[in-house]
């Protein structure tokens, strides 16, 4: 679902070696990223069966460094960050006073410094917000946003291929833990992620090395039978995983018990934080209005986003993102619905179509 109407944040450094791949360019977490490269269907396929290899410049990067750093952040995010054991990381949302969603961000411990992940489309006003809290902390934040970019392997053989590329076996690694390696005398820090049940791993590198690395990790890929993945494929494969996008399926609109981020996102143990009264109140309370769930649409016509759902001629919910399925049968989503119309069998009706509920929002993993 390429966001085309949006304002383009920033163009991917890679965008020259896509154009010459003949890629087609959209805009993604207000992004130029690649939509495909010639046959997203294909693309589906490596990262579902093989190996996909994916631009994954919409990030921002934040450092945080002074003695205060972990007890400002830990404050301020809803997951333990005063906990993180060193070359960790761990996701966590930043709400604001009435519990809403402002941001995702990863946080990882890096020696001296707190690294955090985030969106390029907010990250002029994160840097805002976070400034914000600054009051009497000694912490210095710095976007090192142009400094650093991500690129990652996922799929079945992803394992295989970063151990050729890198020497290292990611399934050793936690969850979110990185490690220092190098790929052909090229310096990155190697991520391990869980997505649809398998490890991936991510590789941030120095902005310079971006070129050279997509190339090394390419030509790895399809020596396995994959290749490169646009976000047309990314965004298919992502709904039927699950896997929620924030500034798609989630963000100012909402609170995490609506959005499903619950369990993954948040810590209810760590003390105080920024609109932590209201997910206590929730959570003691034991349900919301409206949940975050996986669509099956009839119809060929997809609802465009923020489509209104109805069930008995009311308004039942409405859709935030749509994807066709790669072998034409039909579409898939996520979108909003009432309580009760949350139920998975449930039959939602929007104009041209039908929307079965096909599953409740369940924790949710980071991308």
């Amino acid at each position: 679902m390429d966001d085309s109407a949006s304002p383009i944040v920033a163009e991917t450094p890679l965008a020259q070696s896509h154009r010459e791949a003949h890629a087609s360019l959209g805009t993604w977490f207000g992004c130029a990223l690649p939509s495909d490269f010639g046959d997203w269907r294909s693309e589906f396929n490596f990262a579902r069966n093989r190996v996909g290899l994916l631009d994954k410049n919409y990030r921002a990067y934040l450092s945080f460094t002074g003695p205060d750093r972990v007890r400002y952040l830990n404050a301020i995010l809803t997951n333990n960050i005063k906990e993180l054991a060193e070359q960790h990381g761990t996701v966590s949302l930043l709400l604001n006073p009435q519990g809403r969603i402002l941001a995702e961000i990863e946080t990882y411990a890096l020696g001296e410094a707190l690294f955090c992940v985030s969106y390029l489309m907010i990250r002029d006003r994160l840097i805002e917000w976070l400034d914000q809290y600054i009051i009497m902390d000694d912490v210095t934040l710095t976007d090192d946003s142009s400094r650093f970019g991500t690129l990652a392997l996922e799929g079945p053989l992803a394992v295989a291929v970063a151990k050729r590329a890198a020497g290292v076996d990611i399934t050793s690694l936690e969850e979110l833990q990185s490690v220092a390696a190098t790929v052909r005398e090229i310096p990155c820090r190697l991520v391990r992620r869980t997505v649809g049940g398998l490890a991936s791993a991510e590789f941030v590198v120095p902005a310079e090395y971006l070129s050279p690395l997509w190339k090394v990790l390419l030509n790895l890929a399809r020596e396995d039978g994959g290749g490169p993945v646009g976000y047309t494929a990314l965004n298919a494969l992502r709904l039927t995983q699950g896997i929620p996008w924030f500034g798609y399926d989630f963000g100012e609109k909402q609170i995490p018990h609506e959005a499903g981020l619950q369990h993954s996102h948040i810590s209810y143990s760590k003390g105080c934080y920024t609109g932590q009264e209201i997910v206590e109140r929730v959570r003691s309370r034991g349900q919301v209005n409206r949940q975050r769930v996986q669509l099956r649409f009839s119809a060929d016509a997809l609802p465009a986003p923020d489509t209104i759902l109805t069930a008995g001629g009311r308004e039942a919910g409405y859709v935030t993102r749509v994807a066709q399925l790669p072998d034409s049968s039909g579409g898939i989503g996520m979108g909003y619905a009432r309580k009760e119309n949350n139920t998975p069998g449930t039959v939602l009706e929007y104009p041209g179509g039908t929307a079965t509920v096909i599953a409740r929002a369940t924790a949710a993993a980071s991308d």
